[in-house]
């Protein structure tokens, strides 16, 4: 009874089988399919979304980085706009110097040499006269050497020229003299000035030549 009832029941689940259309089966496995193809379709979404969220994330970064570059490469640029616009003003300061120099070293010169001229003429008048000068003319000669050398002193005053003290007597300065020669002597203290052999002067507290002297003791 047992065997004859499991075929039956065999048969019927076999009946039960075939009674099922084809088509339904077929459907249902194409609703499966269906549903995994738009499974793996949103997976693609999602996956080319977070593509795109990360391309606009480093476009952003990017863009960041430029921005955060820009105020550099502006400064930068203005550094160096100043740095030329400097050195071209310091080649017109060192031109516009030099120039300014030669004008005044040109201008000092013609200023000495306006005030000796005067006396140039008056040599070249004395040299004209020794010509037809005579014995009785000896002490006209004389007075014009004194008149000339008057006018050398006025001409070095006209200057700031000034002679340097070195009387006999006077205490030995080796920032102003020259010592050439030593000598004992008991009317002289140390150190003290016996005899001048060549003045010395001086403008503006800038020695232009030392007093060439003989020192005493």
């Amino acid at each position: 009874m047992k065997k004859h009832d499991k075929k039956n029941a065999s048969e019927e689940d076999l009946e039960l089988m075939g009674e099922i259309p084809v088509e339904d089966t077929i459907q249902c496995s194409e609703e499966e399919i269906r549903k995994t193809l738009e499974d793996i379709d949103i997976r693609d979404d999602v996956d080319e979304g977070s593509e795109e969220e990360t391309s606009e994330a480093s476009e952003e970064t990017s863009e960041e980085n430029e921005s955060e570059e820009d105020p550099t490469a502006k400064e930068l640029a203005e550094m160096k706009d100043r740095y030329m616009r400097l050195l071209a003003e310091y080649d017109n300061f060192r031109r516009r110097t030099q120039k300014e120099k030669e004008n005044i070293y040109s201008d000092a010169v013609a200023e000495v040499v306006k005030e000796w001229l005067p006396l140039v003429d008056d040599i070249e008048r004395a040299v004209a006269s020794s010509e037809n000068m005579d014995e009785t003319s000896v002490e006209k000669v004389a007075e014009g050497i004194r008149l000339i050398g008057k006018q050398v002193g006025n001409v070095l005053g006209k200057l700031d020229v000034k002679e340097i003290e070195s009387e006999q007597g006077t205490e030995f300065d080796p920032n102003l003299h020259e010592a050439v020669m030593h000598v004992e002597d008991d009317s002289l203290g140390e150190q003290q000035i016996a005899q001048v052999f060549q003045k010395g002067y001086s403008c503006r507290g800038r020695v232009i030549r030392h007093s060439v002297v003989k020192v005493a003791n």
